[in-house]
């Protein structure tokens, strides 16, 4: 139990020099690999982090922004940040009319 405990406080530790508290830790990590939870994608969020979906977006979207987000998994913040970008000119050429 020692060494799970030392495992679980080194990454502590590294995410707080990060910038990132452990539930923001936590949600990058869910975002990394939600599809091995079983069912639906909202309710594995409930289930995990007792929360919303869409309080754990409002969470996540501000999380993607951030540097220290950026530094700890910059691959994933990436594709994140790419995602919401394409949804948004989705959006905004459904209001205008235009065929994307």
């Amino acid at each position: 139990m020692d060494s799970a405990n030392a495992a679980a406080a080194d990454t502590a530790a590294q995410q707080a020099i990060e910038g990132l508290s452990e539930r923001d830790g936590a949600i990058l990590g869910f975002e990394r690999h939600w599809w091995k939870y079983a069912g639906a994608k909202e309710q594995a969020i409930r289930d995990q982090f007792q929360m919303s979906a869409t309080r754990y977006y409002q969470v996540l979207n501000a999380l993607i922004d951030r540097p220290e987000a950026l530094a700890h998994d910059p691959l994933l913040v990436k594709r994140l940040r790419r995602l919401r970008a394409a949804r948004q000119r989705a959006r905004s050429a459904r209001r205008l009319g235009i065929e994307v």
